[in-house]
């Protein structure tokens, strides 16, 4: 491996070489800023490791043990299944990601077959598919699902996304718009958190599905926008930052 290539994948690869002697591991690949060129002091290592079976806990802990770790968190299912660890030699934060295999090709069918819409985040599986690096193929079946996803954005699931999540918006009785104008009166600031955070994920998937572009996922959303998304609302970074910082008192400018 070159030593020109980042730490981030130089560890990646050192990962993926270990996880892949189990005959239950698909396919291994790297996702986020780890390819992107986007990494900074904060940035981790997103690693999904495709299965065919759960890999047993006792096996991955021995894998974390032999690298090194100064703290480890395991079997994290909180959301998907998963490990995350600090590693000792260089102090990057891992995550390790475990997808069934019929899992991730039933959620790429949704979207890319089925057209079908989410409220927020409608096509993010999608992105992580079509932009992660292979590191560990083991029959192709990655690579082929890689060549799936590559495909333009479907006008089918580009109008099922904006008809999804555009009137809650401001248009529906039980609106975002709605929602939150009754916290202010409340002066309720958890509600004003939960309903803007909603109102954001709505927002940004009518945003990128408008641009016929998948959702890229939670991190760097206006930069990401502003950067790749020919339309975008005018002001559009003025107005989402305005909305955030009113977003932390019961102001009505929110």
């Amino acid at each position: 491996m070159s030593s020109r290539t980042p730490p981030h994948q130089r560890l990646a690869r050192r990962i993926a070489d270990l996880f892949s002697a189990f005959p239950n591991v698909e396919a291994i690949a790297l996702a986020g800023s780890g390819i992107t060129g986007a990494m900074d002091r904060e940035s981790d290592i997103d690693l999904y490791v495709y299965i065919t079976s759960i890999i047993p806990l006792r096996d991955r802990a021995a894998i974390v043990e032999q690298l090194g770790a100064t703290r480890a968190d395991m079997n994290l299912q909180f959301w998907d299944l998963g490990d995350e660890w600090y590693d000792a030699e260089t102090g990057i934060e891992v995550d390790v990601m475990y997808w069934h295999t019929s899992w991730i090709e039933d959620q790429l069918d949704r979207v890319l077959v089925e057209h079908q819409a989410s409220m927020g985040y409608s096509t993010c599986f999608w992105h992580t598919i079509r932009n992660s690096l292979i590191l560990y193929d083991r029959s192709g079946w990655l690579c082929r699902l890689k060549e799936k996803s590559d495909v333009p954005f479907p006008e089918a699931l580009r109008r099922a996304i904006i008809a999804k999540n555009h009137p809650v918006l401001r248009r529906v009785i039980p609106s975002y718009l709605h929602q939150i104008e009754k916290a202010l009166r409340r002066h309720d600031l958890v509600s004003i958190n939960h309903r803007v955070a909603a109102l954001l994920a709505s927002y940004f998937d009518v945003l990128f599905a408008l641009n016929r572009l998948p959702h890229p996922g939670e991190k760097r959303l206006l930069e990401t926008a502003s950067e790749r998304c020919a339309k975008v609302p005018r002001e559009m970074v003025t107005q989402v930052g305005e909305i955030l910082c009113a977003a932390a008192s019961p102001d009505q400018s929110l």
